[in-house]
């Protein structure tokens, strides 16, 4: 089995920070429209000016003891963890992990379980909503690796779990057990999402709908209506138009309009990472109490939490059926 999120850089050095970006920002399903203009203009301002600017914002999530980003950390805990769960199965039942961009990378991984004698290979990519700039890349580069192997292990692929039962009970039940925990009642809970073109989903991407039918179960789920639980995208990138509302100027303007309490939960991400370590938690925050809110709280991803593996564990039960 092979765990793969979307990666981190190897540093939180400028440097380090543009040779990720450049692999991530050069993949043609995340820009799509390759121009040699838009080369011109990756190469000599994004990547120079984002990488200083992300690099600062690595240091803050940094983690320091094991000197990595928070993804790396909490997406080695989930496989060894998962792992762990899966002993029983006996020993011919390996977890590993990989990072569509950054290390390890997905072919290195790969390259050793084949070397093991891995004839059959479950990959799970930990996206719950299906985006062919997520999903369907790590798929890509699974197989470009297996275009260079004369003999190739049969594969499964873990299909997006946006609306399994066991998903959104799992992530009712932790955000309501971190609610309960807070010292004060939300007025909202904010489920951000992160953002994607719009053009992206006029052309057939069914993330957008997959991230509604996430909320509305979750709304079900809890009992609130979409004044209580609303939803938004972040991250966005660019001067196209993405997908709205923007979770920014959503915390914004529900800050303008009197609200004093809010959460936000990101039921899209499977480990916290930079885009809810620092857009949610700090960025976010700021722009809250700037405008008038008093208290803002992030709800932590299920990462390698008991919830999170026991999920983890189930929706890897379902797909090795046959196998195991």
């Amino acid at each position: 089995m092979l765990i793969v999120n979307l990666g981190t850089p190897d540093a939180p050095t400028p440097a380090a920070v543009r040779h990720f970006l450049k692999e991530f920002l050069t993949d043609r399903r995340v820009i799509e429209k390759s121009s040699l203009l838009w080369k011109a203009f990756l190469n000599g301002l994004v990547l120079p000016l984002r990488s200083r600017r992300r690099a600062r914002d690595y240091k803050k999530i940094w983690n320091r003891d094991k000197d990595e980003s928070p993804i790396k950390t909490i997406t080695r805990s989930q496989a060894e963890k998962l792992g762990g769960i899966l002993e029983p199965l006996g020993k011919h039942v390996i977890v590993d992990w990989a990072m569509r961009y950054g290390n390890p990378s997905i072919a290195s991984r790969l390259e050793v379980l084949v070397t093991w004698g891995c004839e059959r290979i479950l990959v799970m990519p930990l996206y719950p909503q299906y985006s062919a700039a997520s999903t369907a890349t790590a798929c890509d580069e699974v197989f470009r690796f297996m275009l260079r192997q004369r003999r190739q292990p049969a594969l499964r692929f873990l299909p997006p779990y946006y609306e399994d039962p066991y998903y959104i009970e799992v992530l009712a039940s932790s955000l309501q057990a971190e609610l309960n925990s807070l010292p004060f009642t939300p007025d909202v809970i904010l489920a951000s999402y992160h953002g994607m073109p719009k053009d992206a989903v006029n052309k057939g991407d069914p993330y957008e709908a997959q991230c509604i039918r996430t909320t509305e179960l979750l709304r079900a789920q809890l009992g609130l209506d979409d004044t209580r639980l609303m939803m938004s995208f972040q991250s966005r990138f660019g001067r196209a138009q993405w997908l709205e509302p923007y979770t920014i100027t959503t915390v914004r303007a529900l800050a303008r309009r009197g609200v004093k309490n809010l959460v936000v939960v990101t039921p899209g991400f499977s480990a916290d990472c930079l885009e809810t370590l620092e857009e949610i938690r700090v960025e976010n925050a700021r722009m809250f109490m700037r405008h008038g809110g008093e208290n803002f709280a992030a709800i932590p991803c299920l990462n390698d939490s008991e919830a999170g593996m026991l999920m983890l564990w189930q929706l890897a039960m379902r797909e090795l059926k046959g196998w195991v």
